[in-house]
């Protein structure tokens, strides 16, 4: 039982090698399986048995049947950008690589709507319809490279998502191959409120454990007719933070409106895009509004008057497009530029009331003061979605564990405040024994009850989203007994 161009006598490398077309689509061999031994969370590596790279749904279902029949655990991939340990094979998976299926398989401008294949990367897709005037608005930071199947795991967010939504609310439809290798299809093509359960909403943000999914129907949006940004700075983190507040107070929704503090301003001066922002500023804004042409100046006038409220240093629309993609390019860029200031990093992600943003900032920084790390924070400060970048060297010993701990204080200030404890990156094995700080044990065993149903033998991106067994498994057992007697 050979393979042309295998050399092992894994039965079950060869076996899987024979689904996907041979030696060209399987990687076995330690020195290639080192690029997959975690994603961009990389506090924890591990191997997987073997990569495997599908074609089509098809592929990608005899795959998931060949390690049902025999087993195996296995788990999807996408880009490898996510940023909590989804995709780390910690039970020595066969990962399921579907970077090889990244075709646009169809537009639909009459609907608004399009039809991808995981692989397909988020920012191609509004690259490919914006000469129609059509966009796809989910925009994670990672967007130039991250694909749409890994934002529909994570239910990825972005910048815009204050005034458009997360990957959920641009969800139409998928296909999904079950860990048992059937092949389903949940929603309707944009019918709203289709009978049954919301399966769509379920699959969307599962983080790899229900299934993997083949084929995605996306809405895409009409170009707004203008937009516009402005960056303001402040002298005080708790200015800036109340200034968000009035914003929106004042009836102004906008596109997005973030915000980076001095240690963060340092990283994004220092790194690829640097667009001279003041070395002694607390913190600046970035506000962009959108939308018909005839309301925009009105709302950029008003963001300028709240912002002067708020004893603003320097306030100021950008004067070109040219400015304004700068700006952005600074902005996105900004987890990536820790690496300009820190030998590590580890980002959080936690969501809270946008009231609570100076009293949970305050926390962060007796956090960075009690740990002796440096704490970045750049977040989307419109919607509360905060992220934390606990700086460290991991060359240092302790540091690590020290980055781990204040990573999950701060985790704990946000649910403290009302919060939780993700907005976007989702939970993976980063943030999993934290869903203790927000669901109580029956809300655990509730949806791990639902994992079940789907992936009975927990073969799918095992151990990954909730807690280890402990207590779970003690009130689990003390229900079971309660429904018996």
């Amino acid at each position: 039982m050979t393979v042309k161009g295998i050399d092992t006598k894994d039965k079950h490398i060869i076996n899987l090698a024979k689904i996907v077309g041979g030696a060209r689509s399987i990687l076995y061999h330690k020195e290639d399986l080192l690029a997959y031994d975690c994603d961009a969370f990389t506090v924890h590596k591990h191997l997987p048995r073997t990569v495997v790279f599908p074609k089509n749904t098809q592929e990608v279902s005899q795959l998931v049947k060949y390690c049902s029949d025999h087993q195996l655990p296995f788990l999807a991939r996408g880009a490898g950008t996510g940023l909590s340990g989804g995709a780390i094979p910690i039970n020595n998976e066969v990962i399921i690589s579907l970077v090889r299926m990244k075709k646009l398989v169809s537009v639909d401008l009459e609907n608004r709507r399009a039809v991808v294949e995981p692989g397909f990367i988020n920012l191609k897709l509004t690259n490919s319809i914006s000469d129609k005037g059509y966009y796809y608005a989910p925009d994670p930071s990672s967007q130039y490279c991250c694909t749409i199947g890994g934002n529909v795991a994570e239910n990825a967010g972005g910048a815009h998502c204050l005034k458009y939504g997360v990957t959920t609310n641009h969800i139409l439809g998928l296909e999904v191959v079950l860990p048992n290798g059937d092949i389903i299809e949940v929603g309707g093509d944009g019918i709203p409120d289709m009978p049954g359960y919301d399966l769509l909403g379920l699959l969307t943000g599962s983080e790899g454990t229900l299934g993997i999914v083949t084929k995605i129907t996306v809405r895409i949006l009409k170009n707004p007719e203008s937009k516009k940004t402005v960056l303001a700075y402040f002298d005080s983190v708790e200015d800036g933070s109340q200034a968000v507040s009035d914003i929106i107070s004042a009836g102004i929704v906008p596109a997005a409106l973030e915000m980076m503090d001095k240690v963060a301003i340092e990283g994004v001066e220092a790194a690829a895009f640097p667009v001279g922002h003041p070395k002694d500023i607390a913190a600046f804004l970035l506000i962009e509004v959108d939308g018909i042409s005839a309301g925009i100046d009105e709302q950029i006038n008003l963001i300028l008057e709240v912002c002067k409220k708020r004893n603003v240093r320097e306030v100021r629309a950008a004067k070109d497009e040219a400015e304004r993609e700068r700006w952005w390019a600074n902005r996105k860029t900004g987890f990536g530029a820790m690496g300009a200031i820190s030998p590590d990093y580890l980002v959080q992600d936690g969501v809270i009331p946008r009231s609570k943003l100076p009293e949970v900032l305050s926390r962060i920084e007796e956090i960075s003061q009690e740990s002796g790390l440096r704490i970045a924070n750049i977040f989307h400060a419109g919607d509360g979605n905060l992220h934390p970048l606990v700086l460290f060297d991991a060359r240092i010993p302790g540091e690590t564990e020290k980055a781990i701990e204040a990573g999950s204080a701060c985790l704990q200030a946000c649910a403290d405040a009302g919060g939780t404890i993700t907005g976007e990156h989702g939970v993976g094995i980063e943030k999993k024994e934290e869903m203790r700080f927000v669901f109580k044990d029956e809300e655990i065993i509730a949806q791990t009850n639902i994992r079940e149903v789907f992936n009975p033998d927990n073969l799918l991106n095992a151990g990954k989203l909730f807690p280890t067994p402990g207590r779970c498994a003690e009130v689990k057992q003390e229900m079971k007994e309660a429904v018996l007697s």
